[in-house]
């Protein structure tokens, strides 16, 4: 059952990953095509994901890497793997006022989200930390490299073994990123994924404000492309049941069809554009694309 759509604002995400560290995520006006409410209730310009998409030759081994590591336990089991979260809170403090300072229960909620979007994948998540920081540099700019750098190398836990999140307030209205798992070393600070505070379940940020932004993050997290990725040319986004599509969704466009011969556009797939109530489907390729990226690139995630 679809979940009630939101009629308002329009969507967009990017892509984190690859070897584009060094890039400050900064975004200029020209590139913002979203817009989601504030905490004032005023409208925010901004980008749904800043991602960076792996070049060429990183895109052809990774598929070749997967479609060997798949082709080599055709019919095994899919094992279960339980992901541990090390959830990080960086907030401000202005003139005696907080902002971003989320609870731990809030945290939980978006584990919750996570878990409900996953479910059938062979992924779960649970909380295994919680901490929160007052930095009002790295809640501002924590889109900037040098600020990412210093965030992450001071909090991330065990990025081999645990899922890190953050949430902070990008600049240029960014709702999230994160890098490919082939972009690193596994026990790289990099990894991880980063968060629009208010993008989590019950945040100001509608229509982005049901918790999907971190599922979009994650299965970029877990080497998913999106679903528009390569348009209407093969192999797109690798997915063999996806359907290819031309560009990003917005919103919720039921029927849209971007790409002749292959079915409607998907827009109801988590990697996708479209407003988070349009959002609430994986496919089976991409679960078992997930589960071989994190095998291969991974091993140590919930071991």
């Amino acid at each position: 059952m679809k979940k009630t759509l939101f009629t308002g604002a329009i969507a967009l995400f990017l892509l984190a990953g690859g070897a584009a560290v060094a890039q400050d995520l900064q975004v200029t006006a020209t590139h913002q095509d979203i817009h989601f409410l504030t905490e004032d209730g005023n409208l925010q310009r901004g980008v749904r994901c800043a991602t960076a998409d792996l070049n060429v030759d990183q895109q052809a081994r990774v598929r070749a890497e997967v479609d060997g590591w798949l082709a080599s336990r055709s019919g095994e089991a899919v094992t279960a793997t339980q992901i541990p979260v090390a959830f990080h809170v960086v907030y401000q403090r202005k003139r005696g006022v907080n902002t971003g300072d989320l609870s731990q229960s809030e945290a939980q909620d978006q584990i919750d989200v996570l878990n409900a979007a996953y479910a059938g994948t062979g992924f779960s998540f649970y909380l295994a930390s919680f901490d929160s920081t007052r930095n009002n540099k790295w809640f501002t700019r924590c889109a900037s490299s040098g600020q990412e750098r210093r965030m992450k190398q001071a909090l991330a836990i065990d990025p081999a073994h645990n899922l890190n999140i953050y949430t902070c307030n990008p600049s240029g209205g960014l709702l999230g990123w994160a890098y490919f798992p082939s972009s690193y070393p596994e026990s790289s600070f990099w990894h991880g994924t980063v968060l629009l505070y208010s993008s989590l379940p019950g945040g100001s940020a509608a229509p982005y404000n049901l918790g999907d932004t971190g599922t979009h993050e994650v299965g970029h997290y877990l080497g998913l492309d999106h679903t528009f990725f390569g348009g209407c040319s093969s192999p797109g986004d690798s997915i063999a049941d996806t359907p290819p599509e031309a560009s990003p969704a917005y919103g919720c466009p039921v029927g849209r069809d971007t790409c002749s011969g292959g079915g409607p556009d998907p827009i109801f797939n988590f990697m996708d554009y479209t407003d988070d109530a349009c959002m609430d489907e994986f496919t089976s390729d991409q679960a078992a694309r997930m589960t071989a990226q994190a095998a291969l690139y991974r091993p140590s995630l919930g071991n």
